[in-house]
């Protein structure tokens, strides 16, 4: 028997979602397309503060988006994903260690990451959640209120009463906060993020290719870092737990960094000072009471990402649409919502696997095992595609695992190590 009022959501009932990126936008799109086939007539509001059409905002997500990211929005969704928008297909991935490198390609056959402007691609999926009737209003959530019968959205524009919210609103301290003190909602733990652009002109792009460099340096404060080609420019990024602006110069300043960038002869820089950084936050592990009575969370606010590679965007349009599912044919409450964390058991319990490996690499790159390790992989084919797999978010970290520990790669890797400390 359904509890009282928070059955699936009928006719004339609302949603409102605070968020309009990737996660809200999915959600949205796939509440009105179910619920149509359905027969139901659901109103859907979304608030967003923020304006992506125009690119008036620097969006911090570097804005790689992993297979099978098209298929979901075309199928799930029933939108055409926006090949149009400028993007470059990554083709594979150069890996930076301490001492070392390699490059990692996918298979030929591969459905390659795409890589673009993230405030672009959320601009396309808000106008898609408008033109399948979704209401988008564009204010600041203050506050939220939760009642038997409904909940009520303060904004600083007008209040918003609902049947059900739907917390999108990625690592926004203020939303964190109010969603804390009203239902015991508790943020996933997070990693510090600072992002640039680098404009080394057309020609430079092009010699630059289509591989993203990642890096795996033994600095304390930097778990990784990465060089994205986007269609005009590069991004820069560092993740870590504590950073500022003198590491991410630290960081731009790496030979292995600085050899990655290409044109730096002819621009006369790459400075610090001549670059604009931004600095913001994503969750490396899964929120606390992220459903209830008249609540879910989807996306980054749910934690429901890869605890290394956060694989972001793909993650946001798949709970989006989990979420969406479960409103329509479980209900609202709590004990339905635990249909929701069911539905997406392939990301939690991948959860403490990417933990481990995450613990792992920032150990093994600060002690310069990492070298071993790319040493090693140069002469077995697993062990490169296991590294392929992690850097590019393709594979479960629990499959990655039971890939790379085989009596081979292991054998391999201590060959490694045992040339290494011979000086050969």
């Amino acid at each position: 028997m359904k509890e009282a009022g928070l059955g699936p959501l009928q006719n004339g009932a609302r949603v409102v979602i605070i968020g309009g990126g990737p996660a809200g936008t999915a959600a949205a799109i796939a509440i009105k397309k179910l619920a149509s086939g359905m027969g139901r007539q659901i109103q859907v509001t979304i608030v967003e503060e923020k304006q992506f059409a125009g690119e008036q905002f620097h969006n911090l997500c570097v804005g790689v988006l992993s297979p099978p990211i098209a298929e979901m929005i075309e199928n799930d969704l029933g939108i055409p994903f926006p090949r149009h928008l400028n993007h470059t297909p990554i083709t594979g991935y150069v890996l930076h260690t301490g001492r070392r490198q390699i490059i990692l390609d996918g298979a030929p056959e591969a459905e390659p990451s795409i890589a673009l402007r993230r405030v672009q691609f959320d601009a396309y999926m808000l106008e898609a959640a408008r033109q399948q009737g979704a209401e988008i209003v564009t204010a600041r959530v203050t506050d939220v209120e939760f009642h038997t019968d409904q909940v009520v959205i303060y904004t600083n524009s007008a209040p918003l009463r609902a049947d059900l919210v739907i917390g999108a609103f990625g690592s926004d301290e203020g939303a964190e906060t109010f969603f804390e003190q009203a239902v015991g909602y508790r943020p996933p733990a997070a990693l510090y993020s600072i992002v640039t652009k680098y404009h080394p002109g057309e020609p430079a792009m092009q010699n630059f290719g289509q591989r993203v460099h990642a890096f795996l340096p033994p600095n304390p404060f930097i778990e990784f870092g990465g060089i994205t080609p986007k269609a005009d420019h590069l991004t820069i990024n560092i993740a870590g737990a504590a950073l500022n602006i003198h590491v991410m110069d630290d960081f731009i300043h790496l030979n292995a960094v600085r050899s990655a960038l290409p044109n730096l002869e002819n621009a006369g820089r790459i400075k610090p000072k001549d670059l604009r950084y931004f600095k913001g936050r994503f969750p490396c592990g899964l929120a606390g009471k992220f459903w209830g009575d008249r609540y879910v969370m989807v996306g980054d606010a749910a934690g429901l990402v890869r605890a290394f590679k956060g694989k972001g965007v793909t993650s946001a349009v798949q709970t989006g649409v989990r979420a969406a599912q479960v409103i329509l044919k479980e209900g609202i409450s709590a004990n339905a919502f635990k249909a929701y964390q069911a539905a997406n058991h392939d990301i939690i319990s991948d959860l403490p696997f990417g933990k481990a490996m995450r613990y792992f690499t920032i150990t093994a790159a600060r002690m310069g095992f990492m070298d071993i390790i790319l040493r090693a992989a140069e002469q077995d084919t697993r062990l490169q595609q296991a590294l392929f797999d992690a850097v590019s978010g393709r594979r479960s970290y629990q499959l990655i695992l039971q890939q790379a520990l085989t009596f081979t790669s292991v054998r391999k890797v201590l060959a490694a190590l045992a040339r290494q400390l011979a000086g050969a």
